[in-house]
């Protein structure tokens, strides 16, 4: 498998399990757990891709959008999050790779007026599902703390 081709296996249609931090970068350790949906297309001739995600916060329903880049001459993807409660607004990406069947990737974001990196994990994979993990860092990378998982089950 090619470094354009390490998304195919996200195509298609999803049942999603959330696993959601309450309060983050402050020492929480209650997580609440809901449902989602997620579908992938292949677009640019496989050199990008898009998913539409429904997602169900308890606190109620939002449709959010990754877009995936991939660059041919660095090798690496960068992903977007477009989200509907911010509607008019792209998340900044993180960029990296597959490596040994698992996409680490990197970025720099704010949240709330502290600077932080923002890191995701793509694991578990196989045909019938796979892990996506959401990490935040307030000292550069140092320490991380996962705020977010998801687990995603083929339809």
């Amino acid at each position: 498998m090619t470094q354009r081709d390490a998304f195919d296996f996200l195509t298609g249609n999803w049942s999603v399990h959330h696993r959601y931090l309450l309060r983050r970068l402050d020492g929480c350790t209650d997580w609440t757990e809901f449902k989602g949906a997620c579908t992938l297309r292949k677009i640019l001739d496989g050199f990008a891709n898009m998913d539409e995600n429904d997602i169900h916060l308890p606190s109620g329903r939002y449709a959010g959008v990754t877009l995936r880049t991939y660059d041919p001459k660095s090798d690496v993807w960068s992903i977007y999050w477009l989200d509907g409660r911010r509607s008019g607004r792209i998340e900044p990406p993180v960029v990296g790779r597959f490596d040994n069947g698992i996409g680490i990737f990197y970025g720099d974001d704010r949240f709330g007026e502290r600077p932080i990196r923002v890191r995701f994990i793509w694991s578990r994979i196989t045909r019938s599902g796979a892990r996506w993990e959401q990490a935040f860092s307030l000292d550069e990378g140092n320490t991380w703390e996962t705020n977010w998982v998801m687990d995603f089950t083929r339809l």
